[in-house]
């Protein structure tokens, strides 16, 4: 059955063999002009990143830094979404507000203290994008001051919104080669408090 094909040739690896990074990826070039769902990670082929609700910052923070990532899907014990937690959540503000309203320390404070819950949470309707420009994308980024948003659709099984994508500003803002100076990120003050924090617990 095989005898009209030939193996192809092997090579030994050299040492100096690295796997290849997402960025190194080929992709078409990007314009404002392109297909909104170029630039939209897909959730049902990228496996979403995502942490329990009562698990502390610092184990939110390495998870980010080691996944390379800014957010989060926050997930209870039955691995249902309940909010979403940010980069700027853990380095902004928020903790410590919950410090000083809670009396916590900052050991003590949890992603769900300072996650957005799934109340709150807004979206983008899948047939919306699929039918948009990347620059409809980026007007719609730029008017919610967001660094990211979701993109949801019906599950016709059970008639449930389910997420089918993220949208990142910095995602889109290297693919198409320019600044998107509107994203709202912590502020310098804020993340010299979270490191200050973080060594007085040390």
């Amino acid at each position: 059955m095989f005898a009209d094909f030939h193996p192809l040739p092997t090579i030994s690896l050299p040492r100096t063999t690295d796997l290849v990074r997402p960025s190194d990826r080929p992709h078409a070039p990007v314009t404002l002009l392109s297909p909104a769902l170029s630039v939209v990670t897909d959730l049902r082929v990228v496996n979403p990143v995502c942490i329990s609700a009562d698990a502390n910052l610092h184990d939110a923070h390495q998870l980010m830094v080691s996944s390379g990532i800014r957010l989060l899907f926050v997930e209870d014990l039955t691995h249902a979404l309940v909010g979403l937690v940010t980069a700027a959540d853990l380095l902004g503000e928020r903790p410590i507000h919950c410090m000083r309203e809670q009396a916590k320390a900052h050991a003590e404070i949890l992603v769900q203290d300072v996650m957005t819950p799934r109340a709150q949470l807004d979206a983008l309707r899948q047939e919306d994008v699929a039918s948009a420009r990347v620059g409809e994308l980026v007007a719609t980024m730029q008017a919610l001051g967001r660094q990211h948003a979701l993109v949801v659709d019906l599950n016709p099984d059970n008639g449930h919104q389910q997420l089918c994508g993220l949208v990142s500003t910095t995602h889109m803002a290297r693919l198409l080669g320019m600044p998107l100076s509107f994203i709202r990120l912590p502020q310098t003050l804020s993340e010299i408090q979270h490191t200050l924090l973080y060594a007085e617990e040390s």
